[in-house]
């Protein structure tokens, strides 16, 4: 056979691709489907355990066990993807509706992980039996193959509730996310079934039955006005934090008791939220607090925070809600699988497209059951005909040399069967049963004879009779229809009733207000290894000689004040003075690159200065290249922890930072020129200008240093010989200076 190549656009190959993997990821992997309100994984997972017989009433399956079968037959997927998934639909803490019910290690709130596959046992939960499996045998969804072909798996699931809304969803697909907050199922079951009732309801009266989300942790949503705006379009934000209770101690101290908290803080969040607690209290904005314990177990979440006598509480769960994750915003985008595209789906959509889907499985699952009765209906009524005349079948089966025979006869088609007499030949020749009923006629064991099973026989038959008439009715009468998924819902919902957890109100957010500190005047150190630490003016006083020898860096600010920091590479950062350690006189403290996030790998730092000292004077940059200028102090006065000192041309360096007093000071090149220049004579500039020339210097030339002259005459010791440097002669802005040997 001959080679074919094809020669196209390596792009166009890429895009189509791209394009594919995007719309795999989309719709078969990241995104529920709005019918079964399942992600391709947790169906197939459901679907394979229901296969493998781990229902509610029987004994828990090695998860090992179920993620084989998922994997090997319908999820051709990573094992850990897998488990991971029906991890998460076991959790209580994490889905309010768990379809799976766990035995063993399944993880916990605080973000531990489950135990391996192999330790782990599984099995379905009742009511993923009852609302989610009941029904795949009548025929009510499509059956698909599956990825090889060896197996049929259902494309959707025929879920009895809205589970888009109960369960909610979050996923990330590509170019897209969906994040759907979980309800309350009674609340839920409800809304449905006024969908149903009236179908131009709006959001707004469905707001009369869900009332909000539903977390499974609880929590309060504090934005109540918000929610049917978020409900309409199917996007928003939405405010929900932690319950906090204020427990009057005896002898103890009072306590503040954290119960419940935010969707966002399970896993993870919890333990930053500890964190962040940690660094409040020792930061000193909680002085209020005096111990944290946490108390929660498999009964839920207990967080003591013991406090002060006579502390200001609802300061301490303002700052609580304000710093910490306590209180977070929950993203809503409810997007969703319809009819194989992703789409964006209010309230009402959600519930009506779950409806328009439980139309069609129940109509497809009455056809299924009203064909089984009309089966059964005509097996019945050949019976009931066959035993009125079982002396004639009796004596049709005796005379007959096969089973062939015998059904032919009883079918009145052309026979060879030998009968007693002319008159029965004659009644047998009026027999027309179908083939059916007498194929059951001749299957029919003689204990059916008895009396008492023969009236049995005929009450089965009045009842199918019944069936098929409520079936014919359930499918010819809308209205009909109507009812019957109402009840299935109703029952459902009074089978697994389910308190709501999320309290629902409008509440303003909360404003921390820090505490108040009383002034106090210190003195900021660093040594030449880059340790910091804040020492009492006292301790300064009576040991000036020995920290100002020690110490690069010695600057007062007051504890209520910043820190900045200036470097080489012409950033500013600023350090509020509360987040350096006051320490004892030989105690190390910290190091500077504990309390910066440096924006350059290699930084040093050239100038340091309180923010009350700076914001009173103006500050001269001269950088490597030769470029200075001078900047208002004011200017640094952001809440911003960084920010550019002066704009740097790629390669240069500041070479140094000043208070700018007026005086001189002297440039230095690494080729021996020098320049004597007046702070005066540079501009002033915005933090964020390059600077104007100060010295002009030649080829692969750079200042080597600056010399700020305070007392006139300054010697410095260049060449192996001394150089007062006010011998230099005064020079212009941009000269080239005077070149010594």
């Amino acid at each position: 056979m001959s080679e074919k190549i094809v020669q196209t656009e390596y792009s166009e190959v890429m895009q189509k691709s791209y394009i594919d993997y995007a719309m795999s990821v989309i719709t078969a992997r990241a995104l529920p489907d709005v019918r079964d309100g399942l992600k391709p994984v947790q169906r197939r997972i459901l679907y394979a355990m229901d296969e493998l017989g781990t229902h509610h009433d029987k004994p828990h399956r090695k998860s090992a066990r179920i993620v084989g079968d998922t994997m090997g037959k319908y999820h051709p997927h990573g094992d850990a993807s897998i488990y991971d998934a029906m991890v998460v639909m076991a959790q209580d803490f994490k889905k309010s509706l768990p379809l799976v019910d766990p035995h063993g290690n399944f993880g916990s709130i605080e973000g531990d992980g489950a135990a391996a596959a192999r330790y782990t046992e599984a099995r379905l939960q009742e009511i993923t039996d009852a609302a989610f499996l009941a029904d795949l045998d009548k025929n009510v969804v499509d059956m698909i193959p599956n990825f090889d072909g060896t197996e049929k798996e259902p494309s959707v699931l025929p879920v009895k509730i809205p589970n888009l809304l109960i369960s909610g969803a979050d996923g990330i697909a590509v170019g897209m996310t969906t994040s759907i907050p979980s309800h309350n199922l009674e609340e839920a079951v409800d809304a449905s079934v006024a969908c149903l009732k009236n179908p131009d309801i709006t959001v707004h009266e469905l707001m009369e039955y869900i009332k909000g989300p539903d977390w499974a942790t609880g929590g309060i949503v504090i934005n109540q006005a918000d929610l049917e705006e978020i409900y309409t379009s199917g996007n928003g934000k939405i405010k929900v934090r932690g319950r906090v209770e204020f427990e009057k101690g005896k002898r103890e101290r009072d306590r503040l008791v954290i119960t419940e908290i935010p969707p966002t803080m399970v896993g993870s969040g919890l333990t930053k939220f500890f964190i962040d607690l940690s660094e409040l209290i020792g930061k000193k904005q909680l002085p209020e607090i005096t111990d944290v314990s946490n108390m929660s177990d498999k009964d839920g979440i207990r967080i003591v925070l013991e406090v002060k006598r006579g502390a200001d509480i609802e300061r301490v769960k303002n700052i609580l809600y304000k710093k910490t994750k306590l209180e977070d915003t929950f993203g809503v985008n409810m997007l969703a699988i319809v009819d194989g595209r992703p789409e964006t789906l209010s309230l009402k959509a959600i519930l009506t497209k779950h409806l328009d889907f439980m139309v069609e499985v129940n109509t497809r699952k009455f056809a299924t059951l009203l064909e089984k009765e009309k089966d059964r209906k005509e097996v019945q009524e050949g019976l009931i005909r066959a035993i009125d005349i079982i002396d004639l079948i009796i004596e049709i089966i005796r005379g007959s040399k096969s089973i062939r025979e015998a059904k032919d006869c009883l079918m009145g088609l052309p026979n060879q069967v030998n009968f007693k007499s002319a008159g029965s030949r004659k009644e047998a020749a009026q027999l027309h049963f179908t083939e059916v009923q007498a194929t059951a006629i001749l299957e029919l064991r003689l204990s059916k004879l008895i009396n008492l099973e023969i009236l049995a026989l005929e009450k089965e038959y009045r009842q199918t009779v019944a069936k098929i008439a409520r079936y014919e009715k359930i499918l010819s009468d809308k209205n009909a229809m109507k009812r019957t998924i109402c009840e299935d819902l109703e029952d459902i919902k009074h089978k697994f009733p389910m308190e709501r957890r999320t309290e629902i109100t409008n509440q303003t957010g909360a404003v921390a207000v820090e505490a108040k500190v009383e002034e106090q005047d210190l003195i900021f150190t660093m040594n030449r290894f880059g340790y910091v630490k804040l020492l009492d003016t006292a301790t300064y006083e009576r040991n000036r000689e020995t920290v100002e020898a020690e110490n690069r860096t010695v600057v007062p600010v007051k504890n209520t004040d910043k820190a900045v920091f200036f470097t080489d590479a012409g950033y500013a950062y600023q350090v509020k003075a509360m987040d350096i350690p006051l320490a004892k006189l030989r105690d190390k403290g910290v190091h500077i690159e504990t309390l910066l996030s440096y924006k350059t790998e290699e930084e040093s730092i050239l100038y340091t200065s309180s923010m009350e000292n700076l914001k009173q004077s103006d500050l001269v940059f001269i950088t490597r290249s030769g470029l200075g200028k001078i900047v208002k102090g004011t200017e640094f006065d952001t809440n911003v922890r960084a920010v550019a000192g002066t704009k740097l041309t790629d390669g240069d360096q500041v070479a140094e930072i000043w208070l700018n007093e007026g005086r001189q000071f002297v440039l230095q090149t690494e080729k021996g020129y020098f320049l004597r220049l007046t702070a005066d004579q540079l501009p002033e500039m915005k933090k964020n200008a390059l600077g104007n020339k100060c010295i002009t210097m030649g080829k692969d030339d750079m200042v080597k240093a600056i010399y700020v002259l305070e007392n006139g005459h300054e010697t410095i010791n260049y060449n192996g010989k001394e150089l007062d440097l006010m011998s230099v002669k005064p020079g212009k802005r941009g000269q080239t200076g005077v070149k010594k040997k």
